[in-house]
C-alpha cells in the first residue's frame, strides 16, 4: 500500500500555521485568529456579566417579596400608621416601605402647615400625595430595572457578534484554500479554521440564550412586583381619602 498520500497529509498538517493540535474548546480558542479570539472574549465577558445580573436580580426579587410580606403584615395589623412611619422612616428597606414613607412624609408636612384642615386644599393635598407615591414607585422601579437593557442587548446581538467571527473565520479558511496547490489536501488546513469560526457562533448562542430567557422571566417578575406596588399605592390613597372624609 502506497504510504505517500498519508505522509503528504501529515506533512501538510504539520506545516499548516495556526492549526490547533485538537478540536477541544481550548485548542479551538488558541488556534483561532486574533480577531476571532477578541470576538470570543467579548462574548464570554458579556455572558459572565449577564449571569451576574441574573443572580443579582433573582436574589434581590426574593428579598423584596419577603420584606414586602413583612411590611404588609405590619401595615394591615391595625396599628397606628404614625407609629409604623416613625419606626421605618429613616431606613425603608424596600420600595413598598419607601412609597409609604414618602406619602406619610408629605402628609405630615401638610398637616404641620394646616393644609389638611382646609376643605379647599384637601383635594390638592390628596393629589400631591398620590403624585409623590407614583414618583417614588417610578424611581424604585428604575433602580430594580437597572441593567435589564444589557440582558436584552446581549440576547439580541450576541448571535450576530458570533456570526461576525464565524464569517471572518470562514473567509480566512477559504483564503488558505485558495493558496494551496493540491486541492485534495487542503481539507487539513481548512477544517480547523472552519471549526474555530463555528466556535464563535456557538459562544454567541451560549451568551444569547440565557440572556433572552432570563430577560423574559425577570421582566415578568418585575411587572408583577410593579403591579403590587401600584395596588398598594391605590389602597393607601383610598385610606387617605377616607381620612379626609372623616375630617370633613
Amino acid at each position: 500500500m502506497d504510504q505517500a498520500p498519508i505522509q503528504s497529509v501529515a506533512t501538510l498538517a504539520a506545516a499548516t500555521p495556526g492549526a490547533p493540535e485538537g478540536l477541544s474548546l481550548l485548542g479551538l480558542f488558541w488556534g483561532a485568529e486574533p480577531v476571532i479570539k477578541l470576538v470570543i472574549l467579548i462574548l464570554l465577558g458579556a455572558s459572565f456579566w449577564c449571569w451576574t445580573i441574573i443572580f443579582q436580580k433573582v436574589i434581590r426579587l426574593r428579598r423584596l417579596h419577603a420584606t414586602a410580606e413583612q411590611f404588609e403584615e405590619a401595615f394591615w395589623s391595625g396599628g397606628a400608621l404614625d407609629d409604623l412611619y416613625d419606626r421605618i422612616n429613616n431606613r425603608p428597606q424596600d420600595p413598598l416601605s419607601a412609597i409609604f414613607c414618602a406619602a406619610m412624609r408629605e402628609w405630615r408636612r401638610s398637616v404641620s402647615k394646616g393644609l389638611a384642615s382646609s376643605n379647599d386644599s384637601r383635594g390638592t393635598l390628596q393629589q400631591r400625595i398620590e403624585r409623590v407615591m407614583q414618583l417614588t414607585l417610578g424611581r424604585e422601579m428604575d433602580r430594580l430595572e437597572r441593567h435589564m437593557g444589557f440582558l436584552a442587548s446581549t440576547g439580541a446581538t450576541a448571535p450576530f457578534i458570533g456570526l461576525f467571527g464565524t464569517v471572518l473565520g470562514i473567509m480566512n479558511s477559504f483564503q488558505a484554500l485558495a493558496t494551496q496547490q493540491n486541492a485534495n489536501l487542503t481539507v487539513v488546513a481548512v477544517a480547523p479554521g472552519i471549526a474555530e469560526a463555528l466556535f464563535a457562533t456557538a459562544v454567541g448562542l451560549v451568551a444569547a440564550i440565557p440572556a433572552v430567557i432570563a430577560y423574559n422571566k425577570l421582566s415578568s417578575e418585575l411587572n408583577r412586583y410593579a403591579n403590587r406596588l401600584d395596588a398598594f399605592s391605590n389602597e393607601f390613597s383610598a385610606i387617605i381619602s377616607r381620612q379626609f372624609e372623616e375630617q370633613a
